[in-house]
């Protein structure tokens, strides 16, 4: 399957996307397909493990967008590498935006597609806009401070504290027009890296693509810390699916499993780790399966044989 290269403005910056047409007019209603907008988490790039979930979806009959960051990936922007929390929303807000602009798109049945740090954007983003209907919050961060707490407890104070002085230190380069202080985004158990648990670092390289950069801000732990999912779930009026990875080391089970009962979400537990619901990984096929049934029973056409076989598999999942 192809894809289509295109652009968006983000507060003036060109942001960089893939646009995946439907196979067909499978979920098409009146007003058009359903689409699906996406984008990366921690780090990561659309080049990097995205396209797998984006041709599932759109071979059911949904459009969708990947896309990059301003200042990652290929999307222009600077400071390079560095992670804001609000303005990776706002890209996502403009995402959007150049979503309900492709041809033949419903404007008014979008989906948001998130992961680890991008699954805490779609609860932010999702409760501002009336139009997102359906968002799937995969291995979702939902709380800063309890993946805080559970990244201290892998390495020593020491550690954590100098890296949060040469965080410090970043923000204010920044803060002066210079340039950030970088640290590896992945690492091997024991050397310096913002996720350097065993097996972070071949799994997030195996999945890398060209544009990805093993670097991050230093800044991105004061980043992580802020971020509250809560009131957001509570305020989303979509259609929610919540997948959990039971033995979460990055993002603590949990916390994910308390927003989702605040957003009333429909919820997917899996027996693995962080990245084993990325392609090449055991559970990958199951993960994606289920995101790909969920998007069928929201965007299922009223009255067509879809509809009625999502209906009975959603009473299914009510009475379990």
């Amino acid at each position: 399957m192809t894809h289509t290269d295109v652009t968006f403005t983000s507060e003036g910056v060109s942001c960089s996307g893939w646009h995946f047409c439907a196979d067909s007019d499978r979920l098409a209603g009146a007003g058009g397909k359903p689409v699906v907008v996406m984008a990366h988490g921690f780090g990561g790039t659309m080049d990097s493990g995205l396209q797998p979930f984006a041709e599932r979806i759109s071979a059911a009959g949904a459009d969708v967008l990947a896309f990059d960051y301003r200042g990652f990936g290929a999307s222009e922007g600077a400071p390079r590498q560095s992670i804001s929390i609000k303005r990776q929303q706002r890209d996502y807000h403009a995402a959007i935006d150049a979503a309900k602009r492709i041809p033949g798109v419903d404007p008014e049945r979008i989906a948001l597609w998130g992961s680890s740090m991008s699954g805490a954007h779609v609860f932010q983003v999702a409760a501002d806009r009336a139009e997102v209907t359906a968002v799937i919050a995969m291995t979702p961060l939902t709380s800063g401070l309890a993946a805080g707490r559970a990244s201290v407890g892998e390495r020593s104070v020491l550690t954590a504290l100098r890296w949060t002085l040469t965080g410090l230190a970043s923000k204010v380069a920044v803060a002066r027009g210079a340039s950030p202080r970088m640290m590896p985004l992945v690492a091997h158990p024991g050397q310096p890296g913002a996720l350097a648990l065993d097996g972070a670092y071949e799994s997030y390289t195996a999945m890398a693509g060209p544009t990805w950069r093993n670097e991050i801000d230093a800044a991105v732990g004061m980043e992580i810390g802020a971020i509250r999912t809560a009131a957001a779930a509570k305020r989303m009026r979509s259609r929610l699916l919540v997948q959990i990875a039971d033995f979460d080391r990055y993002v603590p089970a949990e916390s994910v499993a308390r927003t989702a009962v605040h957003g009333r979400g429909e919820v997917h537990h899996y027996p693995c780790d962080h990245f084993d619901v990325w392609p090449g990984h055991d559970w990958h096929d199951r993960v994606a399966a289920d995101q790909v049934a969920f998007l069928t029973r929201v965007f299922a056409p009223a009255g067509s044989a879809t509809d009625d076989r999502a209906a009975g598999t959603t009473r299914r999942l009510r009475s379990v």
